[in-house]
């Protein structure tokens, strides 16, 4: 991997309404010298708005989001929003991808979870079909066909009415699974490692992204691959704050709600427990 670290700031989920000091934050990380932002997206505010609307006042900050969930856009329109904010931000672009989880899928946008592997597989190659231009697009997958087969048959294939400003848009990919890391390595550009634990790397994410290097026509190898670790954090002089579960009440939640926990949680001296509320 990429030997050079490289400092991001992930705005993360919004609570209720626009995080509080994101746009001097972003200012700040800014003139420190960050490489990148990231915007997040769930089942409230999307991450491709709020993305562009502070990506605007920077000027060489790389602009990413982590994730642009799957199910709620078709290949093609994301496809188009990526080429759109390629161009605004002159190149600086970054589009990291997931499936998010069946929860928001089905219960959220109302679409199917099964086969997340192969969808993915069938998605980003679309969307480097679009951004390449070489014809009218074609897509003849399980999941994806375009054009729309049994239809009115008046949707011919098309192609891209604009050029991208870079055909090879980086594409991260949200993963935690073996196979799916493994996939990564094989077809993107970067890896976003939201629970990354690097007392398991050997073990676990090693083998997983040397079998995705090692796939003919993988797009990149070890030496230039990006892997973008998630690390939350509490910048604090209290550390008695956080041992008695003051400021570390800000970062929990977020955290335990990918772990299933839909329930109101109580901080306690105690190991957290959900509430019975």
């Amino acid at each position: 991997m990429a030997g050079e670290l490289k400092l991001g700031l992930n705005t993360g989920y919004w609570a209720g309404g626009p995080p509080p000091g994101a746009i001097e934050a972003i200012a700040e990380a800014e003139r420190l010298g960050f490489d990148s932002i990231w915007t997040a997206e769930a089942y409230g505010s999307d991450c491709l708005t709020p993305l562009a609307w502070w990506g605007a006042s920077t000027e060489r900050l790389k602009l990413g989001t982590a994730i642009v969930q799957m199910s709620a856009r078709q290949p093609a329109a994301t496809a188009m929003a990526a080429m759109t904010m390629d161009h605004l931000s002159g190149g600086r672009f970054i589009l990291g991808l997931g499936v998010s989880g069946p929860q928001v899928v089905e219960g959220w946008y109302g679409m199917p979870f099964a086969k997340p592997l192969a969808r993915t597989r069938e998605y980003i190659g679309i969307l480097r079909d679009i951004w390449a231009r070489n014809g009218p697009l074609h897509a003849s997958g399980p999941h994806y066909t375009l054009p729309l087969p049994d239809g009115t048959g008046l949707g011919k294939p098309l192609k891209s009415s604009i050029h991208p400003l870079r055909e090879d848009i980086p594409i991260y990919l949200g993963a935690e699974g073996p196979k799916n890391i493994a996939m990564c390595a094989e077809l993107c550009d970067g890896w976003l490692a939201m629970l990354f634990s690097p007392t398991v790397y050997d073990e676990l994410y090693r083998p997983s992204l040397q079998e995705g290097f090692s796939r003919p026509g993988a797009r990149r190898s070890a030496e230039d691959f990006e892997v973008c670790a998630t690390v939350p954090l509490i910048v604090t002089d209290h550390d008695v704050a956080l041992r008695e579960g003051g400021q570390l009440a800000d970062l929990v939640p977020s955290v335990l709600d990918f772990l299933g926990f839909k329930q109101p949680l109580q901080m306690t001296g105690k190991p957290l427990t959900k509430s019975k509320t």
